[in-house]
């Protein structure tokens, strides 16, 4: 007896099988289509960012002159502030104090503003045009050599020099030549605003949190007696002036006139809120980008060659071999060699104090890890 097995069951499965097998092969159509053997993560992310990237092009070039007027503005609104508000008050609390915050302070403005300057107006140094020097590449915008370390700037539309990055906040790259006074500008930033922070805070305590000790405050007048205080202290009768409400005066016309006292003190209190404000920001984000230029310094890198310097030391693990920054000469001496504390320069001259002194090197050819001279008294 022959048993009949009916297929009819299998068929939707099949179906379904056929199905995912022509989606399959569209997909790998598709694939084919746009197939690029360079594509990875870090090329999509490239692409992804291409709109951005237009933007801050052809944006940041423009809004450069405004960012650095806003630098000068705010700088100079901090200075003030400091003069009219912490100036009195350390002057009637301690002289000798005073003077010393003076000095410190000054000190402190004078290396900002210079550095600030030179970061500005310093060119951060391109190839030369006419000079050989050994290339490395052919940039594939300017059409013309690159030597080692130099990257193209959108912006600026020119290769730069030991390029680190574009600062909107300079309106300028920051390069071989100037990457000594950007660093510096935001290391004395950071500090004289926690300068400002640490003796302005019994400042604002005083002012902020114990406003009410020794303000005059209105008094309820004494039944059957028609008088009450002025901000001096002095009885006076009420039939003989205005009534005083919080220190203001309300004419008969019923506009408020503020007493020159309170206006006063809201001025000083509007000014500690804003230097508050203002400092902790700088503290917090001007320190943190401050740390990270002195980690890329302690590894003798820049931004830009850090991200390249990741990404080969990925590249050769996978391959079982290990990855080091030729410019890497430990953390003592990259710090003289970026710094520019070589040749008999030093540290109490050349940096606690504004310096105009260039680099070592021109900028086209660096030292290496491999062709340093042995010697200990190098640099």
């Amino acid at each position: 007896m022959v048993k009949i097995r009916w297929k009819i069951k299998q068929i939707p499965l099949a179906i379904f099988k056929k199905f995912l097998d022509k989606c399959q092969y569209v997909k790998t159509c598709l694939r084919s289509l746009t197939y690029n053997h360079h594509m990875s993560q870090d090329y999509a992310s490239d692409v992804a960012l291409e709109p951005i990237i237009w933007i801050v092009d052809n944006f940041a070039g423009f809004l450069g002159p405004f960012f650095v007027v806003a630098v000068a503005v705010l700088t100079s609104t901090v200075v003030v502030f400091a003069h009219l508000v912490g100036l009195p008050y350390w002057w009637e609390k301690s002289p000798a104090m005073t003077i010393f915050l003076i000095t410190f302070g000054y000190w402190l403005l004078m290396n900002v503003t210079f550095h600030y300057i030179m970061a500005v107006f310093t060119p951060p140094g391109g190839p030369p045009d006419k000079e050989l020097y050994d290339a490395v590449s052919i940039c594939k915008k300017c059409l013309t050599p690159k030597p080692a370390r130099t990257h193209h700037c959108s912006i600026c539309n020119k290769c730069i020099l030991k390029m680190d990055h574009h600062c909107p906040w300079l309106n300028n790259c920051v390069g071989f030549a100037n990457h000594r006074y950007f660093f510096m500008y935001m290391l004395y930033t950071v500090i004289g605003s926690m300068f400002l922070i640490v003796f302005g805070i019994e400042i604002a305590y005083n002012v902020l949190w114990l406003a009410d000790d020794g303000e005059w405050t209105e008094t309820e007048p004494l039944e059957g007696h028609p008088i009450t205080y002025n901000l001096t202290g002095h009885i006076v009768p009420i039939s003989e002036m205005n009534e005083y409400r919080d220190n203001t005066i309300e004419p008969t016309d019923g506009t408020i006139v503020q007493s020159e006292a309170e206006l006063y003190r809201v001025f000083i209190r509007r000014s500690l809120t804003f230097m508050a404000f203002i400092n902790v920001a700088v503290v917090i984000a001007l320190g943190l980008l401050t740390m990270w230029h002195a980690k890329l310094i302690y590894h003798g890198e820049t931004s830009i060659e850090a991200h390249i310097n990741a990404k080969e030391t990925k590249r050769l693990a996978a391959r079982g071999r290990t990855y080091r920054n030729p410019y890497d000469f430990g953390p003592k001496k990259n710090f003289q060699i970026f710094l520019g504390l070589v040749n008999g320069r030093s540290f109490w001259r050349h940096f606690l104090f504004p310096s105009t002194h260039k680099p070592e090197e021109d900028g086209t050819v660096f030292e290496t890890i491999n062709s340093v001279p042995t010697s200990n008294n190098w640099p």
